[in-house]
């Protein structure tokens, strides 16, 4: 007797081990799949999760119970023409001029610091030393906030991530990311007020400035932006540096050839984010029925976007489970735009508003990290497994190498 073929839980011990075999199985046997524990469809090939992404149809009104309990109403969850504010108020200060040179010193100050700590050592936990914190303390000083917080964003930003990531619903993780809501609206709702009344040249005083027809952000809403780029952004950057590297150095060829032309440091980004995605699923609700591959979806039904299985769906990329710096069928030109192959940052009207924040970070960080260590290994000689559902890369990265 033939077993019946299941498919697998995206919340199973086995699946957080190795997602990449199940979303092979997903991809290929159950390409639309409705989970009863999370009260959700599951896509997980590329053209479907490219159409909920891009496909106006597909709403993201989820936010509002996904996100706004911990960070308030954000940019993510609005639509049409109060979204296109909103972004046009936000977006100027993450891209062009006013990235690279306005904050583009303080990039490179946090980077180098965090690298003069541990450049003589010959080995380092690149995730403790320099990845979670790299991020979050660039985003803390942008705001212009005091650098002698920055370890209290980082207990805030593991926080808030630990509610998003809770997809099992674990009551302590879900209370205590609510008391942190409290507490970072009782930290930024006077300083917001004070850079109203005496604005300064940091990204919160330009929030609270912004205007556009008339229109310009409340507290709440700067509040609710700050909240949502300190996990956006955060988290992002912060897997994306852990799994560029590891990738990288699992792959001494490509890493000597980024170590030789930095300017492949763009294209192992863009192939990093194809690859080992920092975020493997992003939520969409549709607000009609949806015909996608293996059938419908009913409207106002959630969607679990699988990102981390599109990434990797042979129907669109050539050898998609081997990491290649230099594919051809990515287009480097496009990796960081809403025009992107990869589906990392989403795309359409929601993709990503930082970016090129995420970029410029990457350029800065790697560069500094390549110049700081020579011959770099795994600690143990093997790469590290990857951790994590909702997002994912190596828990630790303990690396050796010789200090240049």
């Amino acid at each position: 007797m033939t077993a019946t073929l299941e498919p697998p839980d995206i919340l199973s011990a086995e699946f957080a081990r190795d997602p990449y075999s199940a979303y092979r199985l997903l991809r290929d046997e159950f390409p639309l799949v409705w989970h009863e524990g999370m009260q959700t469809y599951v896509i997980s090939r590329y053209e479907d999760v490219q159409r909920a992404f891009k496909d106006p149809v597909f709403t993201s009104e989820n936010y509002a119970w996904q996100l706004e309990p911990v960070h308030g109403r954000t940019i993510l969850q609005m639509e049409g023409r109060e979204h296109s504010t909103h972004r046009s108020l936000v977006a100027p200060a993450f891209r062009g001029k006013a990235l690279t040179e306005r904050f583009g010193p303080t990039i490179r100050r946090n980077s180098r610091d965090l690298v003069d700590a541990f450049r003589a050592d010959g080995q380092v936990d690149l995730v403790d030393a320099y990845a979670t914190r790299f991020p979050i303390n660039v985003i803390v000083d942008m705001l212009g906030l005091p650098r002698t917080d920055h370890d209290r964003f980082h207990g805030w930003y593991t926080s808030i991530m630990g509610f998003l990531g809770n997809l099992a619903g674990d009551e302590a993780v879900a209370a205590e990311g609510l008391r942190t809501k409290a507490e970072f609206e009782d930290y930024m709702i006077p300083r917001i007020r004070e850079r109203r009344a005496h604005p300064g040249d940091d990204l919160l005083s330009t929030l609270c400035a912004a205007e556009i027809d008339g229109e310009s952000m409340t507290d709440e809403e700067i509040k609710a932006f700050c909240s949502l780029l300190l996990t956006a952004g955060g988290e992002t950057t912060d897997k994306a540096i852990t799994s560029l590297m590891a990738d990288l150095v699992a792959h001494p060829e490509q890493l000597e050839a980024v170590r030789q032309d930095r300017t492949l440091i763009p294209a192992a980004f863009a192939e990093t984010l194809r690859w080992s995605p920092p975020v493997h699923m992003i939520m969409r609700q549709p607000a009609e029925d949806v015909a996608l591959s293996g059938g419908i979806v009913q409207a106002g039904r959630t969607v679990t976007c699988l990102i981390g299985a599109a990434n990797r769906d042979d129907r669109r990329f050539d050898r998609p489970d081997t990491f290649d710096v230099l594919r051809a069928d990515l287009d480097h030109s496009r990796a960081f735009s809403a025009a992107a192959d990869h589906l990392a940052f989403c795309l359409g009207r929601h993709f990503c508003v930082g970016a090129l924040l995420s970029l410029f970070e990457i350029e800065v960080g790697v560069n500094d990290l390549l110049d700081a260590m020579t011959d770099i290994r795994f600690a143990g000689g093997e790469p590290p497994p990857e951790t994590g559902v909702f997002t994912r890369a190596p828990g630790r990265l303990l690396l050796e190498f010789t200090p240049s």
